[in-house]
């Protein structure tokens, strides 16, 4: 590391930014927002530092007239001798290096835009939540870089994160007089990365308010305090298709619990100190099916652990695969959570239908092809609990989920009330994952091909004119041409 990463203290102090042009302007307007009383030195000024003097800078006219001036003039060094830093911005590497040297006989701090060589120190690229400031830097090597890493960030980073660093400050002193220093960063994890900062977040500041005093009341009584769980939907299986919600939880949790369906790449995601626990309870392909008694003694198992690490406190994600309400059984699982009085919150994620849709190009809903979409789970193909007349109906997209292990079931079902032996169906194996595998086909061809090509859970069927062959290529054959793909 080159450079000591630091944050200046500007506010009423001098600051002297040396050109006239675009680049000190934008300079000339990051010290403004930090409060520095500013002098611009050029013979000129170019548009955008013209119309800066003229507004007086960012909203100067509102509370600090005259904090930006303009001396017409070529450099001297004598600009200098009140300021504590100093930025050359000119077109003249002559005129930069003369700043270089003056700012460096003063010590004062001393920027030159992109020459590294000629600085003291690097503007990094900002993310600014005020009072929470996040600097990305490059040492002055790849700043392009560090600014995709600052949209990057700004992406990540919720938009009412500086409302929260205001709330946790404006209590900081009260947590300080109710409780000893050992208790104090437990405390604030839990309110900063529970339900309170997410009602912060959300713009509920009144409500956090009102649970901020309980939980600091719980403490100071040193009373049992309640955990929360987090049910989160991991999506398809690419971690990038996760939710900014998502991570964030994950990255707050102590403890994980998972199944099967949750890929190594999403759990990577999570906070490494989290405690992972794995609690699938799906066979699989090939397996016998387990019977409805034995899955909900483990339905019962899960509800259990949830309950359990909630009420010593900690914080617990639930990941599922896909969204936990498209058959998750995440509706059961906050049922069981608020009858025992445990907050929680529900993040939702891209299901898996609508993710391997995407992935294989099969539009869902395609105008001239399908009215309408329906989600159905191939663990009912044994019984009478699908409509399956309406299921075989022509001009609409049927979309099965844990499918694999009852396709044979399934065509004969459909087959039974109806549906054409040539409609088109696509199986799509590890959907979003770089091992997918997509296998399109006739419903009549579809059981022998898959188990000819091994196809294994987890996988997802579609069913419908969306998923013809012919079509799938006209979309791949306009992808790739947009790609520049011969």
């Amino acid at each position: 590391m080159d450079h000591l990463p630091i944050f200046l203290h500007v506010e009423d102090r001098e600051a002297v930014v040396v050109g006239g042009g675009a680049v000190a302007a934008r300079k000339t307007e990051l010290l403004l927002r930090c409060g520095a009383r500013v002098t611009i030195v050029a013979p000129s000024l170019g548009r955008a530092a013209a119309e800066l003097l003229a507004a007086g800078g960012p909203e100067a006219g509102e509370a600090r007239p005259g904090r930006l001036t303009h001396l017409a003039a070529e450099f001297l060094p004598a600009h200098l001798d009140s300021a504590v830093l100093a930025i050359a911005a000119t077109d003249c590497r002559e005129t930069n290096v003369r700043v270089s040297e003056a700012a460096r006989e003063r010590r004062i701090p001393v920027n030159v835009a992109d020459d590294p060589e000629l600085s003291s120190f690097i503007l990094p690229a900002i993310v600014d939540r005020s009072p929470v400031l996040v600097a990305v830097g490059s040492q002055g090597s790849a700043p392009v870089l560090a600014r995709r890493l600052r949209e990057q960030l700004e992406a990540l980073l919720p938009s009412r994160l500086g409302a929260l660093a205001r709330f946790a400050g404006a209590r900081r002193h009260s947590v300080q007089q109710a409780l000893p220093t050992s208790e104090r960063r437990p405390f604030w994890e839990r309110i900063l990365g529970g339900r309170i900062g997410a009602q912060v977040l959300a713009g509920d500041e009144s409500g956090a308010a009102a649970a901020f005093e309980a939980d600091l009341g719980a403490f100071r009584t040193r009373g049992p305090r309640l955990g929360e769980v987090y049910l989160i939907g991991a999506g398809p299986g690419d971690p990038d298709l996760l939710t900014l919600r998502a991570l964030q939880c994950l990255q707050e949790a102590d403890v994980i619990l998972y199944d099967r369906l949750v890929s190594e790449a999403v759990l990577d995601r999570a906070r490494r100190e989290a405690e992972r626990v794995f609690v699938g309870k799906c066979p699989p392909y090939g397996a016998p099916r387990r019977d409805a008694e034995a899955d909900g003694a483990a339905q019962e198992r899960i509800h259990e652990l949830l309950i359990g690490y909630a009420r010593r406190g900690l914080r617990v994600a639930r990941l599922k695969g896909g969204d936990p309400f498209i058959f998750g059984r995440g509706g059961e699982e906050i049922g069981a959570l608020a009858r025992h009085g445990i907050p929680f919150t529900v993040v939702p994620g891209i299901t898996a239908g609508l993710g391997a849709a995407a992935a294989a190009g099969i539009a869902l809903t395609h105008r001239q092809l399908s009215h309408s979409v329906t989600f159905a789970t191939g663990q009912f193909a044994e019984d009478d609990a699908l409509d399956w007349l309406a299921l075989a109906r022509p001009r609409q997209t049927v979309v099965f989920y844990m499918a694999v292990a009852q396709l044979e079931r399934i065509v004969a079902r459909l087959r039974e009330a109806g549906a054409a032996p040539d409609r088109p169906a696509a199986l799509i194996e590890r959907a979003t994952l770089p091992e997918q595998r997509v296998l399109r086909t006739r419903l009549d061809d579809l059981a022998r091909l898959a188990r000819a090509r091994d196809i294994a859970a987890p996988a997802l069927l579609i069913i419908g004119e969306v998923a013809s062959a012919a079509e799938a290529a006209a979309i791949e054959s306009v992808t790739n041409a947009l790609k520049g793909v011969a």
